[in-house]
């Protein structure tokens, strides 16, 4: 739960421009080349662009942001993109504030209509040979004044099939008091894991790398456990020998962790 500094009263905006990243990528395995065009097509309909509208227009409504305008599209042979356009709600409750309910800051201003947005890009793919598919989500939700991304970050979790998550969340600008004193930001935050259900929290292992100092925070997320029938696109386990399940294994494993560190496994 983010705790808000002490109240201050600002000069006129909250310029504070608060922007939460995701990487978000779903492996699996599919043994021919029919059947892994298969799954690039059945994960490119399951995100389509319409579906990746309505998660982005619950986020707004979970950050309590008012939507100006929606662009959406989807791509040949896959993929697809959104972006909408938001504006800060009027500051009539402390429901739609900096976090669970820190309570509204005494003078925000709330229209900071072309700086704020959400977009989300899909990236469906495969790799020529071994099985292994990746589908790949990037999604910022960028949001200036008093309004947070970090409310809708579990919505945003859940919202997809998450084998590794990578995430960034950066404060810029500064706002002024009625003083002069300018605030770079608004709320405490030492990790992005603080605001991660215990349930998924659970589920994955994580590494922090933050620049406090910068207002930069950055938390990787890799699951723990790999059942191996969550991961097969058209075959079942009884398909397979003993051999072939612990091939497939040690490659979806190799997959996760080249992705998770970010480095090719030799």
């Amino acid at each position: 739960m983010i705790k808000p500094l002490p109240k201050f009263k600002l000069k006129d905006f909250n310029n504070l421009t608060k922007t939460l990243s995701f990487n978000i990528y779903d492996i699996c395995y599919a043994r021919t080349k029919a059947q892994r065009q298969e799954y690039i097509e059945y994960i490119d309909e399951e995100y389509n662009a319409e579906r990746l509208t309505n998660i982005l227009t619950d986020v707004c409504n979970i950050i309590g942001a008012t939507i100006l305008n929606i662009a959406h599209q989807d791509y040949d042979p896959q993929g697809a993109s959104v972006t909408i356009l938001i504006a800060e709600e009027p500051a009539i409750s402390q429901d739609i504030s900096n976090s669970e309910a820190p309570g509204p800051l005494p003078d925000a201003v709330v229209a900071h209509l072309d700086k704020s947005h959400l977009t989300v890009h899909t990236y469906p793919e495969s790799h020529p040979d071994n099985g292994i598919s990746t589908f790949r989500v990037d999604i910022d939700v960028a949001t200036c004044g008093r309004i947070s991304p970090l409310q809708a970050l579990n919505y945003l979790l859940h919202s997809f099939d998450s084998d590794i998550v990578t995430m960034d969340y950066r404060v810029r600008g500064f706002t002024r008091d009625v003083d002069g004193h300018k605030h770079y930001i608004d709320h405490e935050i030492n990790s992005i894991q603080n605001f991660i259900a215990d349930d998924t929290r659970a589920r994955y292992q994580m590494i922090d790398v933050n620049v406090y100092q910068e207002n930069i925070f950055h938390t990787k997320m890799m699951l723990k456990a790999l059942e191996l029938e969550d991961y097969l696109f058209g075959i079942d386990t009884a398909e397979l020998s003993e051999a072939e399940r612990g091939r497939i294994e040690l490659q979806l494993e190799r997959e996760m962790l080249e992705i998770f560190y970010g480095r090719n496994i030799g």
